[in-house]
């Protein structure tokens, strides 16, 4: 009999919401088993004297009988429950304690702000692609982080006395969505914002990424309206000037916005344009994991790995006993006929580490089954986590994957990259399955590839004199390709 996978939780009580996450390793990759999540609202149970009501802490109460039952066959040492802003100011935090661990039979720690900002840096480290120095916004129920950090090291750590939850109920109390209650709201923050503000710029960072509920939701939001995942200060002020259209906040019903986050969005928002505008900051993307994941990657220290994307796929590869060697192969050949392309330093940063991506884990469709496996490939990864790539990385992927084989669509629905560069991608990845078709590095031909210089779509293969009376197979698969791709208004003509 197997030995029994070890299952771990992470729990944050939070000013907003309780959150629950039950995880265990699966092949180097976490994997989750649940997730449980209650909007407690902590924060607004909180008086002009910061003491908690009876009320709220029964919420949480309540939420917490919930929670107790799932950690009952959990070890005591894969179990990290912590209390964030709401609990740091209550006066009579220790009367909520005191029953909470009564329930749930294991300690509480409340964290001290700058704490949390260095968990919610590991969080976002540990799940989140790219590189340089990163600036990190968490806007919480009752506390805002900011953290500047390079790699898994954070070079500077704030935790500030603003939330969506406490501005909601100390600008939008009437619940009027009035361009009155936005500039206060706004204001306000700066005001909060205005003492690191100075030091943050000094330091500077290179991306900068959201952490919150209130940036997934405004992601969430931008892609359904069409727009791409980065979040910019223009589509911030749109979404300001939608949600004035509604008089009331009972009322507010802007396209992608779910029910469940409409309520502190307004105060969220208000808050992001104040650091957007203090910070001026150009883009801004969703992070992989916050807190959470910090405190799981806390425990689970075999997960640690610099190369958060290459964890991913190596995971994906393992999970699904994909054909490592075939994979590396087609990356070669990938990689080889992208940079004969001779694309512009800017264009070709953009795409390879989206077709290495594409190549190493093509072939995952496979593994449900040879017939439809683009289709199953689509399917799998459009709902598989894939820590390292933002969402629209995620659907990209799973997208190129799905054309990689049979018809071919010049224009893929996808808010990632640039139209051209995805249609490069694509193409140069067709290429590269159909040169390995062997599956051996001997049986792969001599080529080149070029782009015209007037006309750069237009493209020209080029293969060994006498290929194709010795390969007949693969010339009838590349005729067939060079008219799909002509057909779609994507030239590839192969000589000799």
């Amino acid at each position: 009999m197997s030995a029994v996978t070890p299952i771990y939780a992470a729990i944050d009580l939070g000013s907003n919401s309780f959150h629950m996450w039950l995880i265990r390793n699966n092949a180097g990759s976490v994997q989750t088993l649940a997730k449980i999540k209650r909007k407690v609202r902590l924060a607004s149970g909180l008086d002009a004297n910061n003491q908690l009501s009876k009320e709220a802490m029964q919420r949480g109460w309540d939420c917490l009988e919930l929670f107790a039952e799932r950690l009952q066959d959990i070890p005591a040492e894969h179990i990290r429950i912590v209390g964030t802003a709401a609990l740091r100011r209550a006066l009579n935090a220790a009367e909520f304690l005191e029953k909470a661990q009564q329930i749930l039979g294991h300690p509480v720690d409340i964290i001290p702000g700058e704490e949390e900002a260095r968990i919610i840096y590991q969080g976002v480290a540990h799940t989140s692609g790219g590189s340089g120095r990163r600036l990190v916004v968490d806007i919480g129920g009752a506390s805002t982080e900011l953290i500047i950090g390079n790699q898994f090291e954070a070079k500077a750590l704030q935790s500030l006395h603003m939330g969506c939850v406490t501005w909601l109920e100390t600008y939008f109390a009437d619940r009027d969505l009035s361009e009155h209650n936005f500039s206060q709201a706004i204001a306000a923050a700066k005001t909060v914002l205005e003492p690191i503000r100075q030091t943050y710029l000094d330091l500077g960072w290179d991306v900068c990424v959201g952490a919150s509920g209130t940036v997934q939701a405004l992601q969430e939001i931008m892609l359904a309206q069409g727009m791409n995942e980065n979040i910019t200060l223009e589509k911030l002020k749109r979404l300001q000037r939608q949600a004035m259209l509604y008089e009331q906040l009972e009322d507010l019903d802007i396209d992608g916005l779910t029910m469940e986050r409409a309520l502190v969005f307004p105060s969220g928002l208000s808050i992001l344009i104040a650091i957007f505008e203090s910070f001026g900051i150009a883009s801004m993307t969703l992070a992989g994991g916050a807190l959470r994941e910090g405190l799981a990657y806390e425990m689970m220290e075999s997960l640690r790995q610099d190369d958060i994307c290459q964890r991913t796929l190596d995971s994906i590869q393992q999970r699904f006993q994909l054909d490592r060697p075939q994979a590396d192969l087609v990356a070669l050949v990938a990689n080889t006929l992208l940079n004969q392309l001779q694309l512009p330093a800017e264009r070709h940063q953009v795409i390879q580490p989206l077709l290495a991506a594409c190549c190493a884990i093509h072939e995952i469709g496979i593994s449900l089954g040879f017939k439809q496996a683009s289709e199953h490939s689509a399917y799998l990864l459009h709902h598989i986590e894939l820590p390292g790539f933002t969402l629209a990385q995620k659907q990209l992927l799973a997208d190129v994957i799905k054309y990689s084989h049979g018809p071919i669509v010049r224009t893929i629905s996808q808010q990632a990259i640039p139209e051209e560069d995805a249609r490069c991608l694509l193409r140069v990845l067709r290429l590269a399955i159909l040169m390995c078709h062997r599956r051996l590095p001997d049986a792969v031909l001599a080529y080149t590839l070029a782009a015209d210089k007037q006309q750069s779509e237009e493209w020209l293969l080029t293969l060994p004199p006498n290929w194709r009376s010795h390969h007949p197979l693969l010339a009838a698969d590349l005729c067939d390709e060079a008219h799909k791709q002509s057909d779609a208004d994507m030239a590839l003509n192969i000589t000799p």
